[in-house]
């Protein structure tokens, strides 16, 4: 209570409403699995499109462990999640690298390198491990107009500071060596170091040049960097303008670092430069001398050229560029169930552990990681992952449901047994896989089978938009498909419905549609997807929408308050449709008073509210029953 201890008016602020509850968004995934390229660990990063996607962890071009290629399932289902009207995804990368003859684990097992010149000189290395680490970069030294001018208070370099690198090319009759060189600061006046690489560098001070047309000229040189890395729809990266020295303005040492302060930098910067060379020294490392007489003879003026035997001719750009390929890089070994299920060291987390610290997630995948349950020994991996799925949603983060891939290439008899196999409230199996047309094929003929996950997430947030997460996701178009594995008919789908395996069919005139709604739970309370996800969204809603009543005085307020904070939102969901029941007395009830607490209760700070919800469900068997009637009998 305020204190009220001189004589005065005071003014308060009070609140004569409920505290309302906001619904949670239900339409965000999160996909784990290999990709091509990007981080293993660490929070995994929101995506909006694909576009995204490919910029960080790669295209979608195929895979290869352990020498055997495999298509690139996850790129394919973050593609058919965002054309099926997915929005918003986050994806953790796993990576099995493979096992080393000798001695541990290598860090930088599966990052592609290459050393430029020497052992001592800078190391090249793919930020991440992966085939895609193998690309092109490609340094060109790009040289500014002359910068060496006089002044009323003497000579100076303009739009130099330092930290740069700069050539310096004299005049015939200068005493100063031609060169790179080091701007240094000297209590407030330039001087140069250099020039880089000889035994014993001079220092050249400004008044030791001449400011001219045809006198001394010293040029600022900066580097380009361009990437070029493999795959069919890759684009090329490129960086301009970047110091040589790392004090200087756009260092290229800070930019290519192996510690990015910048998370953005981390991402999206695919290789780094491991050196300890500075300035023209690591300008020469990196291009090496022909590249430099090439600069310096771009510098030229034409009566210079002229003057040369035979006759000079400039340089083109190409000339003053130098390229270097990275190898080495390698996808590793297939991801074992212990690299999806994840691990923690430290702040760091890989796996379904990165997923925890997330909290809008809703839907959870491991797209294609049934893809070899028919190989030889793997069926005990996939198992073990579909398991480490089903513990995330259902145990440790109750708000999430999984949605899993049947086996490619399976019978009815298969897919019952491997559905048979798991029972959750919190999961939805799909049968049979997707065909489309294979992106990679430049002639657009080759077809292949993707795994169904991606297309089902992608449905779960266009039907959560268009109608709500009280709506069953099914009867819905799956768009991108041009047919699936396995054509299911209506004889087909008697047998494998009552089980809770969802599945796709075709109808004429009507394409290529999503035709199932349950879980793969034996409890008949939970056996559709939609109930289990809409009561996810309720009390994800009232979790968060109820914090402010935490520590408040456990009393009668305090419980009419907390009723009517749920009342409110309960009565909103009614009105929308979400409720059985003609009015709300028929919908729902909220009781939170002495009826639902003891003084034991009470005494140990527990505040207990009793929901009921008669919550809508789909309409899964639509029954017409139809009579002969006689023309003079009533209805």
């Amino acid at each position: 209570m305020p204190e009220y201890l001189a004589p005065g008016v005071y003014v308060e602020e009070t609140s004569f409403r409920a505290k309302s509850i906001e619904g949670v968004s239900t339409s965000t995934a999160g996909f784990i699995g290999p990709t091509a390229f990007g981080p293993t660990e660490g929070t995994p990063e929101l995506l909006t499109s694909f576009a995204d996607f490919s910029r960080i962890f790669g295209g979608i071009d195929d895979l290869v462990f352990g020498g055997q290629e495999q298509g690139n399932f996850m790129a394919h289902a973050v593609r058919a999640f965002f054309d099926n009207g997915g929005s918003r995804l986050y994806v953790t990368r796993v990576y099995e690298p493979t096992p080393p003859a000798v001695g541990d684990a290598d860090a930088n097992a599966g990052k592609a390198s290459t050393v430029v010149g020497s052992p001592d000189d800078p190391l090249l290395q793919a930020r991440f491990p992966g085939r895609a680490g193998n690309m092109t970069v490609i340094f060109a030294v790009r040289a500014a107009a002359n910068t060496l001018v006089n002044t009323a208070l003497g000579r100076t370099l303009r739009a130099i500071r330092a930290g740069d690198v700069v050539f310096l090319r004299p005049a015939l009759s200068s005493t100063v060596s031609s060169g790179l060189y080091d701007v240094e600061d000297d209590s407030g006046t330039f001087q140069l170091r250099g020039p880089a690489g000889a035994v014993a560098p001079g220092v050249v001070e400004l008044g030791d040049l001449t400011a001219g047309p045809d006198d001394d000229r010293v040029h600022r040189v900066t580097l380009s960097v361009r990437v070029r890395r493999q795959g069919r729809f890759e684009e090329e990266q490129s960086w301009e303008d970047l110091a040589l020295n790392a004090a200087g303005r756009n260092a290229l040492t800070s930019i290519f670092t192996a510690t990015p302060t910048q998370r953005q930098q981390h991402l999206t910067v695919p290789f780094l430069v491991d050196t300890d060379l500075d300035g023209g020294a690591l300008l020469r490392a990196l291009v090496g001398d022909a590249v430099l007489d090439n600069v310096a003879l771009s510098l030229a003026s034409r009566d210079e050229l002229a003057a040369l035997s035979p006759l000079g001719e400039r340089p083109g750009l190409d000339l003053l560029e130098r390229a270097y390929t990275l190898a080495g890089g390698s996808d590793g070994e297939l991801p074992t169930p212990i690299r999806y299920a994840g691990e923690s060291e430290g702040l760091e987390k890989s796996g379904l552990m990165t997923f925890e610290d997330t909290e809008d997630i809703s839907i959870v995948a491991a797209p294609g990681s049934s893809a070899v349950y028919n190989d030889q020994g793997a069926r005990a991996r996939v198992d073990s992952i579909v398991q480490a799925l089903l513990s995330h949603c259902q145990l440790r983060m109750r708000y999430r449901v999984a949605v899993l891939d049947s086996p490619p290439n399976q019978v009815l008899s298969e897919v019952r047994d491997f559905r048979g196999k798991f029972d959750s409230t919190h999961a939805a199996l799909y049968y049979p896989w997707v065909t489309v047309i294979d992106p990679n094929d430049p002639a657009g003929r080759r077809e292949m089978n993707l795994p169904p996950s991606g297309f089902v997430a992608g449905i779960y947030a266009r039907t959560d938009v268009l109608h709500g997460v009280v709506k069953a996701p099914a009867n819905e178009v799956v768009f991108g498909a041009i047919g699936f594995e396995r054509l299911l008919n209506k004889a087909q789908q008697d047998v494998l419905n009552p089980l809770g395996v969802n599945c796709f069919r075709f109808f004429e005139g009507r394409g290529f549609r999503l035709w199932g709604a349950r879980t793969i739970s034996s409890d008949p309370e939970w056996k559709y997807i939609s109930v289990r996800r809409y009561f996810a969204y309720l009390e994800r809603s009232i979790d968060r929408g109820t914090q402010w009543a935490v520590f408040e005085n456990n009393g009668d307020r305090l419980w009419a308050n907390v009723r009517r904070t749920v009342e409110d939102f309960l009565f909103n969901e009614w009105r929308q449709g979400a409720l059985l029941g003609l009015d709300p007395e028929q919908a729902f009830f909220v009781r939170c008073d002495r009826s639902t607490m003891t003084q034991n209760d009470l005494d140990n700070g527990r505040l207990i509210c009793l929901i009921g919800v008669a919550v809508i469900k789909p309409a899964e068997f639509v029954i017409f029953r139809i009579g002969q009637i006689t023309a003079d009998s009533r209805s």
